[in-house]
């Protein structure tokens, strides 16, 4: 474990000049607003995750966030996947960044990315972009990360992770999270698709007492070669699906896990992989999108039933791997006043 401490980026310098205008007066310049403050925190630094000869797939730290979050506007993070000479795994790995809740001591997804074929970041200066200020309630003091790729050789990958904390006008001061569902610890291990399973993708939602705004946050990756494939797309990793949330027993919301354009990846040195084609909502060398569904004040003062519905096709067996969807969901309160924490229950 190893604590990093905050370095302060920049903190605004200005000066008020004045010109001359017509007629002799004199007026001053207006005074332009100061940037906002950003705190930079280090944590993960030139980490390996690797698999055999005692290596680990994932790897944990602790590590040292400010404490003052209610004036926090936003919290980036920025993933370095560090590979030169095409020394690391060359395939696209499933892999994602935790934080661990401090109450329950449940690991958050709170970004999912694929890896590149054969090459790393190098091409975006600061890596791997995401926005995790729905977070800010975790980020907070003394903090636990881990980092994932399902990786399955010693070559591994090598990260170095930094967060951007920006200081300013919140949308409002004090945010809750709370999971819904997380089927995601690895590509393999999501919910079986075309098939019966077991598991539990209905729910119960309470929100917190003052809640101003509402919204869920869905991150969801298919995997495998399944058929039958329409329009020779095979699933989960290849067809192109529309999925649904449920909400109260009504089709609520939608989600269409089709092309991203992965031709367009500046990260285009990936060859000899096959990254440009596209998948079905997330392509090799990105990040997994985050889908944002906001809810209804209606539902602010009482429990609603929360289901995800995945669009029905059925699994011929002829491929005996099967199909997968990882998906991870969390109910995201917001107030200027402190708020609980949801209650998501069974």
């Amino acid at each position: 474990m190893k604590k990093i401490i905050l370095s302060l980026f920049a903190i605004a310098v200005f000066t008020v000049s004045c010109k001359k205008e017509e007629g002799g007066t004199t007026t001053p310049d207006p005074i332009p607003s100061p940037e906002p403050d950003i705190v930079n925190v280090q944590t993960f630094k030139d980490t390996k995750v690797a698999f055999g000869n005692g290596a680990s797939q994932s790897a944990e730290g602790t590590f040292t966030f400010p404490t003052d979050v209610e004036n926090i506007k936003s919290i980036k993070v920025y993933i370095k996947d560090i590979c030169p000479n095409k020394t690391c795994d060359e395939w696209d790995r499933y892999a994602n960044l935790y934080a661990k809740d401090k109450q329950s001591n449940v690991w958050y997804e709170i970004g999912r990315f694929i890896t590149p074929y054969w090459v790393g970041t190098e091409k975006l200066e600061r890596g791997l972009e995401i926005d995790v200020t729905d977070f800010k309630s975790l980020l907070k003091g003394e903090t636990e990360l881990k980092i994932y790729t399902e990786t399955w050789n010693a070559k591994g990958r090598t990260y170095t992770i930094d967060f951007d904390i920006e200081y300013g006008e919140p949308d409002y001061k004090y945010y809750s999270v709370a999971p819904v569902i997380q089927y995601n610890k690895s590509s393999i291990d999501g919910v079986p698709y075309g098939k019966e399973h077991d598991f539990d993708l209905t729910k119960n939602i309470q929100l917190p007492s003052g809640t101003e705004k509402a919204y869920l946050r869905t991150i969801i990756s298919g995997w495998g070669h399944a058929t039958p494939a329409t329009n020779g797309r095979p699933c989960a990793e290849w067809c192109y699906k529309t999925h649904h949330i449920w909400i109260n027993n009504a089709q609520t919301f939608e989600h269409y896990l089709g092309p991203l354009g992965c031709a367009n990846n500046p990260i285009n040195n990936q060859s000899p992989g096959n990254w440009k084609p596209n998948r079905a909502g997330w392509c090799p060398g990105m990040v997994v999108p985050n889908r944002v569904d906001e809810l209804n004040s209606s539902l602010f003062n009482d429990s609603f039933t929360y289901e995800y519905k995945l669009q029905n096709w059925t699994d011929d067996g002829n491929n005996p791997n099967g199909a997968f969807y990882a998906i991870s969901s969390f109910v995201i309160a917001k107030s200027n006043q402190p708020l609980q924490k949801p209650v998501v229950t069974d």
